[in-house]
């Protein structure tokens, strides 16, 4: 009885401490929640008075600057007056060119273009198709072909190369022609100029670009020539139907014409590199071709 009396007070016990943490974590709810309500407001409200607070200054500012722009330009309408005493600096001089006057002084070269005349282009005629370059050309092309036998029904020993040598020095006598032929007819310059450029590389280049171009009109401008083009073609096919033997036809003749085309581009680079003097073999017949005569129509 005793006990059962003890542990129902204590139950009532805790039971009444439990109703009294409810209630009062009921009253701490609101109590919790009120201040974070009351600090927002806090923030709004500081907000808009620190906007506030912020087109004040700003339309102060804007008001200040207006007139302080407005005063300004106002100030710099008016030109200060100029005194008529007052000059100007004179400009400084232009400063001599180095040697000017000077009666000693170096004068660059000038290769400005200078059309040939017929005198010219007949000399260099005769030095392309029967001077001693094209005969050295047909020597060596005939020691190739000799060597291969081509063509076989001319034989072999001095007979057969006499032959070959022949040819070849035929071929190239009748491509020149053509070409100073075709080119007279159309008023281009089919001379080889030497390159103005120093080096290797440059100077071949300029010797193959020459190869299929030429002059026109009174500044020597570049063309593609259509002579240079035609005239190996005109050598190979004359070749192969007035002294070939019979079984070539026209695709060798094409053939034949493509290793022409060669043959003049290598006739180019000798014309390039091959010394030319003062006193030299070359510069007799050769209008300007001498080293860094020019590669265009500038001077």
């Amino acid at each position: 009885m005793i006990s059962d009396r003890w542990m129902n007070l204590g139950l009532a016990a805790v039971a009444l401490l439990l109703c009294g943490a409810g209630a009062n974590a009921q009253q701490a709810v609101p109590a919790a929640t009120q201040p974070v309500t009351i600090q927002t407001d806090d923030i709004l409200k500081a907000g808009s008075a620190d906007a506030a607070t912020v087109n004040t200054a700003t339309s102060e500012a804007a008001t200040t600057d207006a007139a302080t722009v407005g005063s300004t330009t106002a100030d710099s309408s008016v030109a200060a007056p100029v005194s008529k005493d007052e000059t100007s600096l004179p400009s400084a001089p232009e400063a001599p060119l180095p040697n000017a006057g000077l009666p000693n002084a170096p004068q660059a070269k000038s290769y400005a273009y200078e059309r040939p005349t017929q005198k010219t282009k007949f000399l260099n005629y005769l030095f392309d198709a029967w001077g001693p370059l094209p005969l050295v050309g047909a020597a060596l092309v005939a020691g190739i072909q000799q060597a291969g036998g081509h063509p076989h029904e001319w034989g072999g020993g001095m007979a057969g190369y006499g032959r070959r040598i022949g040819s070849d020095f035929g071929i190239g006598a009748v491509t020149t022609t053509t070409r100073y032929g075709l080119a007279q007819l159309t008023g281009e310059d089919t001379l080889y100029y030497r390159c103005e450029c120093t080096g290797f590389f440059p100077r071949f280049k300029h010797a193959m670009f020459s190869t299929l171009t030429g002059r026109r009109g009174d500044d020597g401008h570049r063309v593609f020539s259509v002579p240079s083009l035609v005239a190996p073609y005109a050598g190979s096919f004359t070749a192969v139907y007035a002294w070939y033997p019979g079984r070539y036809n026209a695709s060798d003749a094409f053939r034949i014409g493509n290793y022409n085309l060669l043959a003049y581009a290598g006739g180019n680079l000798v014309l390039e590199f091959l010394p030319s003097g003062e006193h030299s073999l070359l510069s007799k017949f050769h209008l300007q071709n001498h080293h860094s005569a020019p590669s265009n129509s500038t001077p």
